[in-house]
């Protein structure tokens, strides 16, 4: 019984009986207000709990093996698809990049709605002089292997109606002479340019101009003869990798241009920032995207300034990679929040409910002795 007795002494919480206990209407509002926060305070904790925890890390990127992803979905509203080139260029200009690429030009009227009837174009991308043998002619992506020839215009149509692709006849080699455009057609139609291409990862450059394009030693050529071209455009996405709705992977989507009145021909350029991005999620595989800033210049070509209409695009890459990971929080640290509020809440709901208490037994005594004023 001593063991006993001298435990008891080491009681932090002893009861007071029930004759010496004493329930007032205030405690028992504070009790319901108190306890109503405690179970909001609670609740939103746990809500916090569940909810990963989105952390935000920078460090030099190391990964450069894997390609660049372009999506591109870019409207026209005054420019036909036949009159419409789309290249990629590396960081030097001279010579066109070998890239992978899955783009099509969808004809539209000049309201903008597709026209009937019509099959989306194929858009063959400018690449590097090819280095097979010149008895084999390209097919331009329509061929079967690697093997496969197209020596002849009809070869490509065959392979292009295989593919079910509309063929831009201006731009292949073995059709050039059975094939003749008026310049004054270009104006009569819009054209929606999407989209993707897959370049290294390397500063460089991609633009929509109007003309067939070819280069000559270090110039990159159109070849178009009317020299007032406005190109109002619309971006409507333009992506570097899989889209995150809360980083800045598309900044430019839904950006639409129109041509200043007094200006014949303009030049658009789009100055890109990239930066490597990974997204790290619980329980499934990371992504990884980029990010971007851009810097818009307009010039006027009408005013004596050199340049070629068209909408350039020029990209560098940021030697930093941004890192965004969801961590889930530990249940040890939602245990202990929970136990800090009911404990601060009780605590201070006492402290109010003894300091009310002593307020109104203070009031009543002055009252029935008549000092209460």
């Amino acid at each position: 019984m001593k063991i006993a007795d001298a435990l008891r002494r080491l009681d932090a919480y002893p009861r007071t009986l029930e004759d010496f206990s004493v329930r007032s209407l205030s405690g028992a509002i504070i009790t319901l207000i108190s306890t109503s926060i405690v179970i909001i305070l609670i609740f939103l904790e746990f809500v916090a709990y569940v909810t990963p925890n989105l952390t935000e890390d920078l460090f030099v990127d190391t990964t450069r093996t894997h390609k660049l992803r372009i999506n591109v979905d870019i409207t026209l509203h005054n420019l036909a698809c036949n009159y419409v080139s789309l290249d990629a260029m590396d960081s030097s200009g001279d010579q066109h990049l070998r890239v992978d690429h899955d783009v099509f030009k969808h004809r539209l009227d000049l309201k903008g709605n597709p026209l009937k009837e019509t099959e989306p174009i194929k858009e063959i991308v400018a690449v590097s002089p090819s280095s097979k043998n010149s008895t084999c002619g390209s097919c331009y992506g329509a061929e079967h292997n690697k093997t496969h020839c197209c020596n002849s215009c009809e070869e490509v149509l065959e392979a292009y109606r295989q593919k079910k692709w509309n063929v831009q006849l201006d731009k292949i080699d073995q059709c050039k002479d059975q094939y003749k455009r008026t310049d004054a057609d270009a104006f009569k139609e819009g054209c929606r340019i999407q989209g993707h291409l897959e370049v290294n990862r390397m500063a460089g450059s991609f633009h929509i101009a109007p003309g067939s394009s070819f280069s000559i030693r270090q110039f990159h050529i159109h070849d178009f003869q009317i020299a007032d071209v406005k190109l109002a455009h619309t971006i409507n996405h333009l992506s570097f990798g899989d889209k995150i709705e809360f980083a800045t992977t598309h900044p430019l989507d839904g950006f639409k241009v129109e041509p200043e009145g007094d200006a014949k021909s303009e030049m658009y350029n789009y100055y890109l920032k990239i930066i490597p991005t990974v997204y790290v999620r619980a329980n499934t595989a990371p992504i990884n995207t980029n990010q971007f800033s851009v810097t818009r210049y307009r010039k006027d070509l009408s005013s004596r300034e050199r340049g070629m209409p068209g909408i350039f695009f020029s990209y560098e890459l940021s030697p930093l990679m941004v890192k965004y990971e969801e961590q889930q929080r530990s249940f040890g640290h939602f245990a202990t929040n929970c136990c800090s509020i009911i404990g601060g809440v009780f605590t201070v709901a006492g402290i109010i409910a003894v300091f009310l208490s002593n307020s109104w037994e203070v009031l009543r005594n002055k009252l029935e002795i008549g000092k209460l004023s």
